[in-house]
């Protein structure tokens, strides 16, 4: 399936924010690809090149793709966000990710933001929304909408704190950020946002799962102990597990540690082997056939081509 960002033009910002919010984001991302800001939980992210389709997990965060064009696969779904969209993730995911649109002269420009569930959770309650209907099995994992007047807006506001004393900066950031998300709350993005928040829902117990993965990651995987662990049967646990990742618990558990070795052969010369099990693997022979099926290329070739490229 592949979808499409593309979205009705009613209150969509105006021009004047398009270019403040472009303004803004070149002057506070001072380095290409991802760049922390003082405020916890925001990132800015520049890319004044396309990029080849690279492997990563996704983070449960929200993302505002400012200028330029992205698109992201995960599992037998392709979805491409165009500017002035906002991409909400529920749950951490595998994905591959790609620049379709950015160039020196107008780079690939989004902004991200964490946005806590407690917070999440605070909202729906004082505005009555947690009174709504909610489907039982929402499992979609990935959610876009347009950036609206109000959301362009608050995040012109938030950004241009960037520029305040630090005391200033700290005290007015969670307000403006609460506001965000306020506004998102609003939009059709509201359902599986609840699920995450409110702590009920298959959509949460699977994202307990992914969490319990990741924090485990070189323990051998028994499906029956992380059931149990989430309060789910097994065969439940593998029929929504597979409808929000597109794996299986198992598959899921392989990627994310093919994607830690990744990360630790483009930093780390240690050799190979050592990696291989660092991860939790028992055997590097079939580290390397599984990491090669799934890079395209043997750990030793492509960690040097990463490296190259990092230069």
């Amino acid at each position: 399936m592949t979808t499409s960002s593309s979205v009705a033009t009613a209150n969509i910002p105006t021009l004047e924010q398009v270019k403040e919010l472009v303004k803004l984001v070149e002057r506070h991302a001072n380095q290409e690809q991802l760049c922390k800001t003082k405020i916890s939980g925001l990132h800015l992210s520049r890319f004044s090149n396309t990029t080849e389709p690279n492997f990563y997990i996704h983070q449960t965060n929200v993302c505002f793709i400012i200028q330029g064009r992205k698109q992201i696969t995960i599992g037998k779904d392709t979805y491409t966000y165009d500017p002035l969209t906002c991409l909400v993730a529920s749950v951490n995911l595998p994905a591959i990710g790609q620049i379709l649109e950015a160039t020196p002269d107008k780079p690939y420009f989004s902004i991200s933001l964490s946005v806590q569930p407690e917070d999440l959770a605070s909202l729906i309650l004082e505005t009555g929304q947690h009174q709504f209907q909610l489907k039982k099995d929402n499992s979609q994992v990935l959610h876009v909408s347009q950036i609206t007047t109000s959301l362009a807006d608050a995040l012109i506001r938030l950004l241009k704190l960037l520029d305040l004393k630090d005391q200033e900066m700290q005290i007015i950031a969670p307000l403006v950020i609460r506001e965000i998300s306020f506004r998102l709350l609003q939009t059709e993005q509201f359902g599986s946002l609840t699920q995450v928040a409110m702590g009920h829902g298959n959509l949460h117990r699977i994202s307990c799962a992914i969490a319990w993965i990741k924090q485990n990651l070189s323990t051998s995987l028994r499906v029956k102990d992380l059931a149990k662990q989430v309060n789910m049967s097994v065969s439940g646990l593998h029929h929504q597990f597979k409808a929000v990742t597109s794996l299986s618990p198992l598959q899921f558990q392989k990627k994310l540690r093919l994607q830690e070795a990744r990360n630790l052969l483009m930093t780390d010369k240690t050799c190979i082997a050592k990696i291989a099990y660092q991860v939790g693997y028992e055997s590097p022979s079939q580290f390397s056939r599984e990491y090669t099926r799934l890079f395209g290329q043997s750990p030793l070739r492509d960690a040097n081509r990463l490296r190259k490229g990092s230069l």
